[in-house]
């Protein structure tokens, strides 16, 4: 490996190893807060949807035909009027996040538990079983406490994806580290 190249890598595991300790940091500070970080998620989805909403009017201008160019408007005023609203009530847009998340979890948890099943001679396919019993008794449980569960459940959820992605990068990056010195 050249000097320039090894030095172009050494920067960049550095920079990966100072983003994953501030990542590692913020899924703390989301598990200690999870109901600041649950407010600021849906703060972040209610601007994803006005953006998306105000695309679906641009595509609308661009449709060929009436009918496509009436979904697009229904579209766009949709998402624009769902950002609106959790906007404007975040600790209900809260909510309905939570609730959103216990139906995704009671999917998931239904459909790996099926899959275990029909995999059932794999080696393996038990874990499969495990997996979905677990995701059912989340769901179970956010869904049996909701509307409560909004105070932790979307903040502490967060701060474990991002507690757990920072974790495994940090080990890599210094792990390039290493192998550069």
């Amino acid at each position: 490996m050249t000097d320039a190249l090894a030095t172009d890598v050494r920067k960049a595991a550095t920079w990966s190893i100072v983003l994953s300790f501030l990542m590692i940091a913020a899924g703390v500070l989301a598990i200690g807060g999870p109901m600041i970080a649950g407010v600021a998620v849906t703060a972040i989805v209610a601007w994803l949807l006005l953006f998306s909403g105000l695309l679906h009017l641009a595509f609308a201008l661009r449709a060929g035909r009436a009918g496509a160019a009436v979904w697009e408007i229904l579209l766009g005023i949709l998402y624009g009027a769902i950002g609106f609203y959790l906007l404007a009530r975040p600790v209900a847009g809260l909510e309905s996040l939570t609730l959103a998340i216990a139906f995704y979890l009671f999917l998931e948890g239904v459909l790996e538990f099926t899959l275990s099943l029909r995999l059932r001679p794999a080696p393996g396919s038990g874990w499969l079983m495990i997996d979905g019993v677990v995701t059912l008794v989340l769901a179970v449980m956010i869904w049996s406490t909701w509307p409560s569960s909004a105070a932790w459940v979307v903040g502490t959820l967060v701060g474990i994806s991002m507690l757990f992605s920072g974790i495994p990068r940090l080990m890599y990056s210094v792990a390039v580290r290493r192998l550069l010195a």
